[in-house]
């Protein structure tokens, strides 16, 4: 049974948490969703993906080609992800059930500490899954460092 994992963002942004969240899920050997509610936001997050190391490329696709099934990391924005991932991370407010938390190896939900609306939506996403049953941990990295703040369930 999996986990979801709230990663609070208050220092670094999005484009730079979330390769590294995605490098570490590769070398445990998942396949990852990353989830989003937009086109556009999926776009800029592919074009940080192929930036990312400055040296390197982190393998990943965006939802909808013919290579879908083969992609380690596959970018979704309402698209149903075909690439087998147990690993999804969920950015811009992205919802994931319960049901999907309970079935998936990992869930990463990452939100901008700075929008008091993304916040907003983090904390009922945190109600929701916890009432349900979900096991959920909460990460800050306030102090320069990731920590765990909270943990739930489980």
């Amino acid at each position: 049974m999996g986990a979801a994992y709230f990663y609070h963002l208050t220092r670094d942004p999005l484009e730079r948490t979330l390769p590294v969240l995605l490098e570490k899920a590769l070398a445990a050997g998942w396949a990852c969703e990353v989830r989003g509610r937009t086109a556009a936001a999926m776009d800029r997050l592919d074009a940080q993906l192929w930036l990312w190391p400055e040296e390197g490329f982190l393998p990943h696709g965006r939802a909808g080609g013919t290579e879908d099934a083969r992609q380690p990391v596959l970018l979704t924005a309402g698209e149903a992800a075909s690439n087998g991932a147990v690993c999804v991370m969920a950015v811009e407010g992205a919802e994931v059930a319960p049901g999907e938390v309970a079935a998936l190896e990992r869930v990463c939900i990452l939100f901008d500490g700075g929008d008091p609306a993304a916040v907003q939506v983090a904390r009922g996403q945190w109600a929701r899954l916890v009432e349900a049953g979900c096991a959920a941990q909460y990460w800050s990295q306030e102090g320069g460092r990731w920590e765990k703040r909270a943990e739930r369930g489980g």
